[in-house]
């Protein structure tokens, strides 16, 4: 699902209109990047259909350096896995791949094809036109949505930006462009040193270069987010100050150093200008318990009129601290509402996940490898917070719902999460795992 403005290169096209790629016949062109060119076409056979017209994105690799056709073959790999591995409503949808064979067109011959639907229009297409509170409010929800997803699945995006946010021919948001995607092992992922610099974290352009790449994190795209939901209630205008992407980036480090002040644009709705600060904490360990799915929530409280349930934690040290301790304190006259488990529903299996490296190596039952569960997910995560039971790497738990918004965890590789899975354990007793002691993402129902 790619864009469809004038297209703004020029000269011949590798596909004219007519071409026949597969069942499909080039109608024009739509856009092109850096290694892409996109097209629209219609089925070749003109039997019409939900997806009679799709979006070419041809990546071809003929004139390339080695190391370069390397990459254009890894982003259009990346592209397709998650196609294929990780579907879901608010991601492009990817359709088919193919390579093409034209060896008589050698800038053609080898080049893959993938094929997806189209889209109305970009998110940068609607911001020069101005969009409302409501529909702005929408929009970031739909994008929050599709990070969640990404994120739950292993996967961070690293090019969030308005132009791969995508509105379809329903209106709906689609999240697309996924080349530069990174896997994630653990907390983080390898990445090659590239992005849109208006959209890069002020950490990566710190962050040591090694053999694999540079490290990326979840928080990566939670930093972007910020920037786009301050684009979208500020007509498109960034939260740092330059007439360049360099020297906006530069401003963004200074901030980050603690030489500059955030100053968000007074355009920007109380709300949304809270939520865009806390994507923008200046560390991504401050910016580490904003996830996407803990705003989402947020989002979806602000638009449903309903308050949440426990104060936020703030990105700046002293405010969080004050934020825990109000959470905490509440904890004296909510805890009751966490009983027993009523008429038990279908337990979801959840395998237990130690981030120590030298734990999951080990075949013992260690102690110093052991693990808590928790009594009550709405207090610290602390000792004297944990039931006298111990897991260790790779035990199964029985889960029966889910807790979105505990307090956060953060494990041993700085992954966090608000999500909490209330567990079963021998006798009438339960406890609770924190989502960061699991790669499992078992859909349960809420808890009570």
């Amino acid at each position: 699902m790619l864009r469809d403005p004038a297209f703004p290169g020029d000269g011949e096209e590798l596909l004219p209109a007519g071409h026949r790629v597969g069942e499909w016949t080039v109608t024009g062109p739509i856009g092109e990047g850096g290694w892409a060119t996109v097209y629209a076409a219609r089925r070749a056979d003109g039997s019409g259909g939900p997806d009679d017209t799709v979006a070419l994105k041809v990546l071809p690799t003929a004139g390339l350096a080695p190391r370069q056709a390397r990459h254009v073959a890894e982003a259009a790999r990346r592209e397709a896995e998650l196609g294929r591995t990780a579907p879901h409503p608010r991601l492009v949808r990817l359709l088919g791949t193919l390579v093409l064979a034209a060896p008589d067109q050698p800038s053609l011959d080898g080049a893959t094809v993938l094929v997806m639907e189209r889209a109305r229009c970009t998110l940068r297409d609607l911001l020069a036109t101005g969009v409302d509170e409501a529909e702005g409010a929408r929009i970031v929800a739909g994008v929050c949505e599709g990070l969640a997803h990404l994120h739950r699945s292993g996967w961070v995006h690293t090019d969030l930006k308005p132009e791969n946010v995508l509105i379809g021919a329903d209106g709906e948001v689609r999240l697309s462009d996924f080349g530069l995607a990174v896997e994630l092992s653990g907390t983080h992922g390898h990445s090659a040193p590239m992005g849109t610099p208006d959209y890069l974290p002020p950490e990566r352009w710190r962050e040591p270069l090694g053999e694999r790449g540079v490290k990326v994190r979840t928080t990566a795209d939670i930093w972007a987010l910020g920037i786009v939901i301050h684009e979208v209630f500020a007509a498109g205008g960034s939260p740092f100050p330059g007439a360049t992407p360099t020297a906006r980036s530069a401003a963004a480090q200074q901030y980050a150093e603690g030489r500059a002040a955030l100053r968000l644009a007074a355009s920007v709705p109380p709300f949304w200008r809270d939520l865009a600060a806390d994507c923008l904490a200046p560390t991504r360990a401050a910016r580490a318990p904003h996830t996407a799915e803990s705003l989402l929530g947020r989002i979806r409280a602000h638009r449903s009129g309903r308050r949440p349930r426990c104060p936020r934690l703030r990105p700046r040290p002293r405010t969080a601290l004050v934020a825990l301790a109000s959470c905490a304190t509440a904890v004296v006259t909510v805890t009751a509402l966490w009983p027993h488990p009523g008429p038990p529903g279908q337990p979801a299996h959840v395998r237990v996940f130690n981030a120590e490296r030298g734990c999951q190596e080990r075949t013992d039952r260690d102690p110093g490898c052991s693990l808590g569960l928790a009594v009550d997910p709405l207090r610290p995560y602390t000792a004297d917070n944990t039931v006298p039971v111990r897991v260790w790497h790779n035990d199964t738990l029985d889960a029966d719902c889910q807790l979105p918004t505990g307090l956060p965890v953060i494990n041993e590789e700085d992954a966090t999460s608000t999500l909490w899975y209330r567990v079963r354990l021998p006798g009438p007793t339960t406890a609770w795992l924190p989502a960061v002691r699991t790669r499992d993402r078992p859909d349960l129902h809420r808890c009570p």
